[in-house]
């Protein structure tokens, strides 16, 4: 490039301070020498691919042809800015059928990454996980047991903790053993437009704050969406989470978690279950035979001896849903008298009544308290209907959602 100076007697043309500002701020954070490294599928894909990853720059793209990556081990990816791109989620597969260990397929532990267009299968252990990564984008990614729900399946599909900043955006997941999208330990969260099925629990966020998860299917699921709050792990106080207009329809998959596992605890055909949460929204969602309960708010029904954790649900808003069938076959104590005593079917919100606090900010109809049904049997219940009381109105709560930033890392 030359340089052509410029004569002093010309005249002067200012530019705005702000396009100045914005100029010399992309100069300071795009990468100088930003690539591209292809990777094709064929002999030697895990060391080639390993290499790939640990050499790759901020600002770099892995880029992966079309087709099928035999792996033998797990992945790493440990440098910011950085972006896994396949030809698709059909079209590029990371098969880990043969993985000797048992870890994940990926483990990203580095902020600003975006993987997208690719699926990954058959791990050991979980799909992708990212930890203390972030500003992580998963778009249009696909992780699947092929073999169909199985206790030996790995736990998560999509598995995103500790972090600020995570967006899942049109990704498929199947056959998860304990969370098909999992999101653990984070703020700043938005589940859209994803497809989760023949998992033990579909997309679940737990103990963690500001979430918006909107516009999935979650179908022939153990439960549909979980947002839990669970004692003595390093981030508690989940809450701020709004769950609004998602498919939830037919998760009546037998649970097939692990023994031990809290997921393992989860009734077979739940729609929508939170527990011990804070100030979570449920509005705007078609829930659809479901055949335990459409929507079910219950507390931590285990010991536990951390005196910072609140077990309750509080501040819980249910609002307008549309509910279809459901609550006919219920995995309760006494669930089939139950039903029977409400002409076959339970209504379609459903509070374990464990709480001594009422636990709703806001409730569009009646709700059935099993009042005593989940820790002391039929004998000890007394179940009944509660209706709505006056809304609470609360103000002041950070918005839900991922940074708008990261949507420009979801487009095709």
């Amino acid at each position: 490039m030359t340089y052509t100076p410029v004569s002093s007697n010309m005249p002067r043309m200012r530019m705005p301070t702000a396009i100045i500002a914005a100029v010399s701020a992309l100069a300071l954070t795009a990468p100088a020498h930003a690539k591209t490294i292809a990777v094709a599928a064929g002999d030697n894909a895990q060391s080639r691919l390993q290499e790939a990853l640990i050499t790759a720059q901020p600002g770099d793209v892995v880029q992966l042809a079309a087709g099928r990556f035999v792996l033998t081990d797990g992945l790493s990816l440990d440098a910011n800015n950085v972006t896994v791109r396949g030809a698709g989620m059909d079209a590029t597969v990371l098969d880990f059928s043969g993985q000797q260990g048992a870890g994940e397929g990926l483990l990203v532990t580095s902020d600003d990454v975006t993987m997208r267009d690719f699926a990954v299968e058959n791990t050991h252990g979980d799909g992708i996980k990212s930890k203390g990564a972030d500003n992580v984008v998963y778009y249009r990614v696909r992780v699947t047991w092929t073999s169909g729900p199985k206790e030996t399946n790995g736990a998560y599909g999509i598995y995103p903790v500790a972090s600020t900043g995570v967006l899942i955006d049109g990704c498929k997941v199947s056959g998860a053993s304990d969370a098909g999208i999992y999101v653990g330990q984070s703020k700043a969260i938005t589940v859209r437009y994803n497809m989760v099925e023949q998992s033990v629990a579909g997309i679940e966020i737990e103990n963690s704050r500001d979430a918006l998860v909107t516009g999935n299917l979650v179908t022939r699921n153990t439960g549909g969406i979980l947002v839990f709050d669970l004692p003595n792990l390093p981030v508690m106080g989940g809450g701020n989470t709004l769950i609004e207009n998602n498919l939830v329809i037919a998760n009546d998959t037998p649970n097939f978690a692990p023994k031990g596992n809290i997921v393992a605890g989860v009734p077979r055909g739940t729609g929508i279950m939170v527990m011990a949460n804070d100030y979570v929204s449920v509005e705007g969602n078609s829930l659809v035979n479901n055949p335990t309960a459409q929507v079910l708010v219950v507390s931590y029904p285990k010991p536990f001896t951390d005196k910072t954790y609140n077990p309750d649900p509080r501040r819980i808003m249910i609002g307008r849903n549309r509910i279809v069938g459901g609550g006919d076959e219920p995995q309760i104590p006494g669930g089939d008298q139950l039903a029977g005593a409400f002409g076959g079917a339970l209504p379609g919100i459903v509070w374990d009544g464990a709480s001594k606090v009422w636990p709703f900010t806001s409730l569009s109809g009646p709700a059935l308290s099993l009042d005593g049904i989940t820790t002391g049997g039929m004998h000890e219940a007394k179940p009944h209907m509660v209706q709505p009381r006056k809304p609470l109105v609360v103000t002041g709560l950070p918005r839900r959602g991922a940074p708008a930033a990261l949507d420009l890392r979801a487009k095709p």
